[in-house]
């Protein structure tokens, strides 16, 4: 088992997610609709290529992996699609026909072979007024052939920038927009069921973002499946194969202090306190670890410099859900949770409630906290929040001066 280095991972290198991948391939054969849920860096890519791997594999049914991040438009998207279509070659037969411009021979049939000119000749055809019916063709012709498994990742991405302005406020335009985004895709997941299940993810979460809009009815289609985090026994069992595969010695105790200081143990940052680790004794001249290891490589390095780009990609991430005023809140509530022994009180949340009833457009103080409860920063605890992941609760207090050295 190979260090993922923070990128997706399939085949002899993904690790501990034989259940989920039991339980989304049933939903996939009985053409169920998935609508992923996670935290950020749970491994919902890496989950949803294995998954494609094994199902092209065994040859129960075509299998098409759409990234959305950069889609701009509903009509990118249908574009991303069709284009994506290559993988199943049958169905990309029946797409092809439905763009008068794509002549391309048959030795160019490739995702990889003129994919660049390939797609622009595709978004050529695709405009305000015709993306819809296009779309509608294209999904047609994915169901045409037999089964396929339809997998459109950073969806979420896409929804957000269509309902947002300049200042990361929801527009009417940008609602309209989306809900009629949401509605295609809906009506197109109704018809083709048993034909073509999607599998809907993202590093930020949809029902979040739909929510914000009153747009939750069109993603009711897609049942939710959570992702959760490794238990410490797969954190530890990931950590020993890891380490028999670069030749250094963890002992269980320097394992159970790696997991004890996560505490909530997120695929990509148990690779990640390994790598650094590893780093760690490589510069040492050493390939045994011990526990006073784990303590410099998690305060020097982890919350280091280096380790709070991480937490950078987080804010982005908050920022594009919530936006403006919201994201701000957002910040202060988890820095006073951070300061404050990684715990939100019921009395830190009303201090909140009450600066914003004297603001013009107060912030929903429910909305973010769902937010912040949804994508993993903070769990209920009695009449408050605490922080679940002790590194994210580390990186916070560290980034405000306050680090808890645990």
């Amino acid at each position: 088992m190979r260090k993922a280095g923070g990128n997706w991972v399939v085949g002899d290198d993904f690790f501990g997610r034989e259940v989920e991948l039991d339980a989304l391939t049933e939903r996939v054969k009985d053409g169920t609709h998935t609508l992923l849920t996670a935290q950020r860096r749970m491994g919902k890519t890496s989950l949803v290529r294995e998954l494609l791997r094994r199902l092209d594999e065994s040859g129960q049914c075509g299998t098409i992996f759409v990234d959305l991040e950069s889609a701009l438009t509903p009509a990118d998207a249908v574009a991303e699609i069709a284009f994506r279509s290559m993988t199943v070659l049958g169905a990309w037969r029946r797409v092809k026909q439905l763009f008068a411009n794509i002549q391309l021979p048959a030795a160019e049939i490739s995702v990889h072979a003129g994919g660049v000119d390939l797609k622009a000749k595709l978004r050529a055809n695709l405009e305000a007024g015709n993306w819809r019916p296009k779309g509608h063709q294209v999904f047609a012709a994915l169901a045409d052939g037999g089964q396929v498994a339809l997998a459109l990742d950073e969806l979420p991405i896409l929804v957000n920038r269509l309902l947002k302005g300049d200042d990361d406020s929801i527009t009417p335009e940008g609602r309209r927009a989306a809900g009629d985004f949401m509605s295609w895709l809906r009506m197109n997941g109704q018809e083709h069921r048993g034909k073509v299940s999607m599998i809907l993810s993202g590093s930020v979460s949809l029902e979040p973002i739909l929510q914000q809009a009153g747009l939750s009815a069109h993603a009711n289609i897609f049942p939710a499946f959570d992702l959760r985090p490794w238990d410490e026994e797969t954190a530890m069992a990931c950590l020993a194969a890891l380490a028999k595969t670069y030749r250094l010695d963890l002992p269980t105790v320097v394992r159970k202090e790696m997991c004890r200081r996560l505490r909530c143990h997120i695929p990509h940052h148990v690779q990640r306190f390994f790598d650094v680790l590893h780093e760690h004794l490589r510069r040492a001249g050493r390939a045994v670890a011990l526990v006073d290891d784990v303590r410099q490589v998690y305060d020097n390095e982890m919350l280091g410099v280096r380790g709070q780009v991480d937490m950078e990609h987080y804010e982005q991430r908050l920022r594009m859900v919530l936006g403006g005023e919201a994201y701000r809140v957002a910040l202060e509530m988890l820095r006073e949770a951070a300061v404050a022994a990684g715990r939100l009180s019921a009395a830190a949340i009303a201090r909140q409630r009450d600066l914003q009833t004297a603001e013009t457009n107060p912030v929903q103080i429910d909305v973010v906290l769902h937010v912040l409860e949804h994508d993993g920063y903070l769990a209920r605890q009695d009449d408050g929040y605490h922080f679940t992941s002790g590194l994210l609760q580390d990186w916070w207090g560290v980034r405000y001066g306050r680090g808890v050295r645990r």
